[in-house]
């Protein structure tokens, strides 16, 4: 059996070596390392994947949430509402740029914003919503998208983990992950559904007039070379990662099948098993399965991850502290009685193996290994 990875990346490269190899090296031939062609290319067919008018490329999925609120004209001071259960790049981003983070539980099925606890959460600063598309299925966001048109609120999806998701509206209709709000964002970190080789990142918006707003901000706010219009940062996706992510993208899809093939895998195998809670999948929303997060219920999810661990299946805990927690978040506002949910899957949730190139004999041993330890 191959040694079991978390994330298999020298496995999928092998298999889309010999064009990852010429697209790099005609990025070298050219030296257009900044804004080259691949950058303006992978653009283009991103935006045709997604069906949205605009994607910004940048850096990377914090500066595309940093940038994105920059955009919009949020001013410190101004309560940005997400979850508390998710990385810390997403409250990061909110800190830093002096507005005022609003954390609130997620659903116990989904991980994803409990819509009640959101409804409770909006006061009159309240200007914004980061809806976090966790492990890679969509927040419930036909009913977010009302609430922020009830209160004139903008909507700026954090689509880190669930690139390629589709979801569907009462009406029928089908939107991507990331095009549904004012703005969308996502990461290109290595070990995502569509992954670079190194950092990188975008943003997505069907507004025009914000699209232009944030093509400045990324370039250190220029629009013509040593005439900054607006106030922005260094953050551009470099040549060399575009190439990559152009030759991935026609592969996402069948990379979240792949990914779909072993999260029923699993789900199948542990479904007479008491002491665990398989992912839930919303009916609205597909679910790309960036990572195969489950519940351990009888207590046991730390001596599962040791036990895992010795026998050489990597696994994770995500995530093992809560944002609330942090001590760079903490605030006497919060009350541990609003994050209920969130305290409890610290504690239970577990990650196993979640990548393109899992095969059948790793998968039983997976299984076996987590089955018979939890009897």
């Amino acid at each position: 059996m191959k040694k079991i990875q978390m994330v298999d990346l020298q496995g999928q490269y092998q298999k889309i070596k010999d064009v990852v190899d010429t697209s790099i090296q005609e990025v070298l031939n050219s030296s257009a390392y900044i804004n080259g062609p691949y950058v303006k290319e992978f653009q283009a067919d991103l935006e045709k994947y997604l069906n949205v008018k605009h994607v910004i490329p940048c850096a990377n999925g914090t500066d595309a949430l940093q940038i994105a609120m920059m955009g919009l004209g949020l001013q410190p001071g101004d309560e940005v509402i997400t979850v508390d259960f998710t990385f810390a790049a997403t409250v990061e981003v909110i800190g830093l740029l002096k507005l005022t983070p609003i954390l609130v539980d997620v659903e116990l099925d989904t991980y994803n914003i409990d819509i009640e606890a959101l409804k409770k959460a909006i006061t009159p600063k309240t200007k914004a919503i980061v809806p976090v598309h966790l492990f890679g299925q969509c927040a419930n966001m036909e009913a977010i998208l009302t609430i922020a048109k009830e209160h004139n609120l903008f909507v700026i999806e954090d689509n880190a983990q669930a690139i390629g998701a589709d979801y569907t509206f009462t009406d029928g209709t089908k939107k991507k992950a990331g095009t549904m709000g004012h703005v969308g964002t996502t990461s290109f970190f290595p070990s995502k559904n569509l992954g670079c080789y190194g950092d990188g990142g975008a943003i997505f918006t069907n507004d025009d007039e914000l699209a232009h707003t944030l093509r400045g901000m990324v370039n250190h706010g220029m629009y013509k070379r040593y005439y900054h219009d607006v106030v922005g940062v260094n953050s551009r996706l470099d040549s060399v990662q575009a190439a990559v992510l152009k030759t991935k993208l026609p592969l996402l899809d069948n990379y979240c099948e792949a990914r779909r093939k072993a999260a029923s895998y699993y789900s199948n195998s542990f479904a007479n098993n008491s002491s665990i809670v398989t992912p839930v999948i919303s009916d609205f929303t597909t679910h790309v399965f960036h990572q195969y997060t489950f519940r351990v219920t009888n207590g046991k999810r730390n001596e599962l991850h040791k036990h895992l661990l010795d026998n050489g299946i990597p696994n994770a805990i995500y995530y093992p502290v809560p944002l609330h927690a942090q001590k760079a978040y903490q605030d006497d506002r919060y009350n541990e009685e609003d994050f209920k949910i969130t305290n409890q899957l610290i504690d239970e949730v577990i990650s196993l193996p979640m990548h393109t190139e899992l095969d059948e004999e790793q998968l039983v041993f997976i299984t076996t290994t987590v089955s018979e330890f939890l009897k």
